[in-house]
Formats: structure tokens, sequence, C-alpha cells
């Protein structure tokens, strides 16, 4: 492998991870999956990551962000979280996220974006029923539902990934 190739290949590689990664921040991680598979695809003329395989990882892309964003609203639902609760919760996860990066870099976005959706929850419940204990019920909906559809999209991604591999080292 020639060194351009193999620093195109690594580069693809890291990239694939970062998309990863990025789930556990909230970001749309899957698409930036699918975004580098379809370059690689292009740069490589279609030659081992064909349409069929982009078209199943479209697909799942598509699936993996509207499963993580509809368990998280249940998750907040289901603990009797209202739509302001909701939208507190997803705005908290952000500010959460970015608030902590300093402090703890990337283990404080994480942190961040998972207390920062516990507290906009709750806030957001808080001032609509000023009451604690629906408030903090709401908040832990929040955590739990943004717990399982980090589970499930980042599974999603590993598979996705699973899948390019294979294409490119097996087909």
């Amino acid at each position: 492998m020639p060194l351009l190739e193999a620093a195109g290949f690594t580069i693809f590689v890291i990239v694939l991870f970062v998309g990863i990664f990025s789930i556990i921040f909230g970001f749309p991680g899957t698409f930036l999956i699918l975004g580098d598979v379809v370059v690689y695809s292009l740069i490589t003329g279609f030659e081992k990551i064909g349409l069929k395989i982009i078209l199943v990882l479209a697909l799942i892309s598509l699936l993996a962000e509207a499963v993580d964003f509809f368990v998280g609203v249940a998750g907040a639902r289901r603990y009797g979280s209202s739509r302001t609760g909701v939208m507190l919760s997803i705005i908290g996860g952000i500010i959460g996220a970015v608030a902590m990066v300093p402090i703890l870099l990337g283990l404080g976005a994480v942190i961040g974006a998972f207390l920062g959706g516990f507290i906009g929850a709750f806030l957001g419940e808080y001032l609509e029923q000023r009451k604690l204990k629906p408030a903090l019920r709401a908040g832990y909906g929040a955590l739990i539902g943004r717990i399982a559809g980090v589970l499930v999209k980042g599974s999603l991604a590993v598979v996705m990934i699973v899948i390019t591999m294979a294409s490119i080292y097996f087909y």
C-alpha cells in the first residue's frame, strides 16, 4: 500500500471512530460515518463499497437517529415530563456538554451532556408545576432516555462500521 493511500485510509478509519464517539455527546455520529463512507467510496471509485452498501448504511443511519430521538423523548415522557421539560432537557444537554469540556475535556462533555439533560428536564418541570417530586422524576426520565438512546444509536453505529469494514476486507 503506497504511503498516500495508507494515510487516506488512516484518516478514513479515524473519522469512523470520531463518528462513534460523537454519539456520546449527542451529535449525529451515524451521519458522520455515512458521509465518511460515501467520500471513501467516491475516492476509490466504488471499488469496494458499492451503492447497495451505502443505501443500507443510510437506512441504518436514519433509523439510528430516529430511534435515538424517540427513545429520549419517550424516557422523559414516561416519567411525566412536559414538552417544556423535553425541550429544556435537550438544551441543557448541549449547554452541559459545552460547559464541562474546559473542566474535564472529553469526559466532561459526556458528564455535562447527561447532567445538563437532567437539570434541563428538572427545571422545565419545576417551572411548570412548582413541585419537586414530579420535577425529579422528569429529570430522571430524561437521563434514562438519553442513556438508552445513546446505547441504541451507538450499537447501530458499530453495526455500520462492521458492515463497512467487512465490505472493504471481505468483498
